[in-house]
């Protein structure tokens, strides 16, 4: 069975497994602070609990429990390396915390599976006057990999090369199809 959690600051839920569920739910300090009940979303898109404590000493204390992090810690700690020490989501969804869909990934894959921050649109894609050049990072160093007339080709030439170098930890632009431009 799915549950389906409520965020507390967003029309949004995240997705749970039962058991993961169950044990959340059971477990003596979260039940305390309910921290089911005050998932919020954080601006990095994950689900995240956050909550100020007043500190004996003085000043305060803010402790923050990030949902993916904690059911992979608690879950799939068999999986986890002195390497692979970064939770990602399979599918790219921050919210869903399924333990099929979580896994420890290295610092330089989870850099490769990030969102694209090109203008054109696409991971590894860039304008040059009236063409498109390809280029993929190897070892911190950026590799040419050729221009085209369309942002489009340029991105499947850059699938095509992180295919190759990569396997399944490159990341793969998402292609969108074209629209005559008027």
């Amino acid at each position: 069975m799915l549950y389906k959690v409520k965020l507390k600051n967003a029309d949004e839920n995240v997705l749970l497994d039962d058991h993961v569920y169950e044990a959340l739910s059971n477990d003596a300090y979260l039940s305390k602070v309910d921290f089911i009940n005050n998932l919020r979303r954080h601006s990095s898109g994950c689900a995240v609990f956050q909550k100020t404590w007043k500190k004996v000493e003085g000043g305060y204390k803010t402790e923050t429990i990030y949902l993916h992090r904690l059911v992979a810690e608690r879950f799939l700690a068999d999986d986890q390396t002195r390497k692979n020490n970064l939770v990602g989501a399979k599918n790219g969804n921050k919210l869903d915390c399924r333990l099929e869909n979580l896994i420890w990934r290295s610092r330089s894959v989870a850099s490769r599976q990030r969102k694209t921050s090109s203008k054109v649109g696409y991971t590894g894609v860039y304008k040059e006057n009236n063409r498109y050049r390809a280029v993929i990072s190897v070892n911190r160093k950026s590799i040419h990999i050729g221009m085209f007339d369309t942002p489009e080709e340029a991105a499947l030439a850059y699938n095509k090369k992180s295919r190759e170098l990569y396997g399944d930890d490159g990341k793969l632009n998402v292609i969108r199809s074209k629209t005559k431009a008027k």
